[in-house]
C-alpha cells in the first residue's frame, strides 16, 4: 500500500520505520531535519508533492491541536478515495471532523510511547482501533498491530476517551503530584527511586502530549476521584484511625488483585 505519513515526531517516526518495510511510505514534517534519517521512505518537502505520490492512505501523526488543520492542508493534494487515518491520543472532536469531511477514515491509538516502551518488543503493549472506522482500514491496522504482537482493542470514540482518562490521566496526575513534592534531598529508598524513574520518563515526553491527555474532557472526573481518595486518606492519617486504615488497605488490595 502507498501510505503518506504527516508528522515525523516520535510516533510518526516509529510508524515510518515500522511500515516502510512492507509498504511504499512517504513522510512530511514542517521540520525538514526530522526527515534526514529515513532511508527507506520518500521524503516530501512540499505538500504539493503528495499529488505525484498518490497515497492510498494518509496517516495524520501531528499533535492533537494541529490534527484538524493538518487534514485541511493536505486534503487538496490527496486522491479522492484516499483513506484518512489518525493516531491521536484523545479523540475529542475527531468524530465530527471526519463526518464533516465526508471521507473514509480509520482512527487508532497505539497505547505506548517510545519513551517508555521497547519498540523492538511490544508483546505487553496495547493498541486501540475505533469501532466506527472504515472496515478495510480497521483490518489494515488490526493486522499491522497484531503482526507486532500488540493486544488490540476496539472502542467507540467515546469509550476510547473514557479509557484514556482512566488508564493515562490517573497515573499522569499521580506522577505530577509526586514531582510537585520533590525537594533537594537524597532519598535512598527503592520505591522512591522507582517513582522517580517513572517521573523522569513522563517529563521526557512532549509537553503537547501531556496537555492532550490532561485536557481530555473525561479527565476531570478522574482527578476528582483522586482528590476524594486523598481527602479520605488525609482524614484517616490525621485521626490515626488504625481500623479504618486497615479496611482501606484491604479494599485497595482487592482493587488491584
Amino acid at each position: 500500500m502507498k501510505i503518506f505519513i504527516l508528522g515525523a515526531g516520535r510516533m510518526g517516526a516509529w510508524l515510518v520505520e515500522a511500515l516502510c518495510l512492507d509498504h511504499d511510505v512517504a513522510v512530511f514534517d514542517l521540520d525538514p531535519h526530522k526527515l534526514q534519517y529515513f532511508f527507506r521512505a520518500r521524503k516530501i518537502s512540499d505538500l504539493a508533492e503528495i499529488r505525484d505520490f498518490a497515497p492510498e492512505m494518509m496517516i495524520n501523526a501531528v499533535n492533537l491541536a494541529q490534527t484538524g488543520p493538518a487534514f485541511e492542508e493536505a486534503l487538496p493534494y490527496l486522491p479522492e478515495d484516499c483513506l484518512l487515518a489518525d493516531i491521536a491520543s484523545v479523540k475529542t472532536g475527531l468524530k465530527e471532523r471526519y463526518r464533516s469531511l465526508g471521507k473514509r477514515f480509520v482512527s487508532t491509538h497505539p497505547m505506548f510511547g517510545p519513551t517508555f516502551a521497547d519498540v523492538r518488543n511490544l508483546e505487553r503493549e496495547h493498541a486501540v482501533v475505533i469501532r466506527e472506522s472504515d472496515p478495510l482500514g480497521k483490518k489494515f491496522f488490526r493486522d499491522f498491530f497484531q503482526d507486532l504482537r500488540l493486544h488490540v482493542h476496539e472502542y467507540s470514540f467515546e469509550e476510547h476517551d473514557e479509557t484514556i482518562a482512566y488508564s493515562l490521566s490517573v497515573p499522569f496526575a499521580s506522577t505530577l503530584v509526586f514531582a510537585a513534592c520533590m525537594k533537594k534531598q537524597e532519598a535512598p529508598g527503592t520505591t522512591f527511586r522507582r517513582h522517580m524513574d517513572i517521573a523522569r520518563g513522563l517529563f521526557a515526553e512532549d509537553d503537547q502530549l501531556l496537555s492532550e491527555i490532561l485536557f481530555n474532557p473525561a479527565t476531570i472526573r478522574q482527578i476528582e476521584r483522586i482528590n476524594s481518595r486523598l481527602s479520605f486518606l488525609t482524614h484517616v492519617i490525621r485521626e490515626r484511625d488504625g481500623e479504618e486504615l486497615q479496611r482501606f488497605l484491604d479494599k485497595l488490595r482487592r482493587n488491584i488483585a
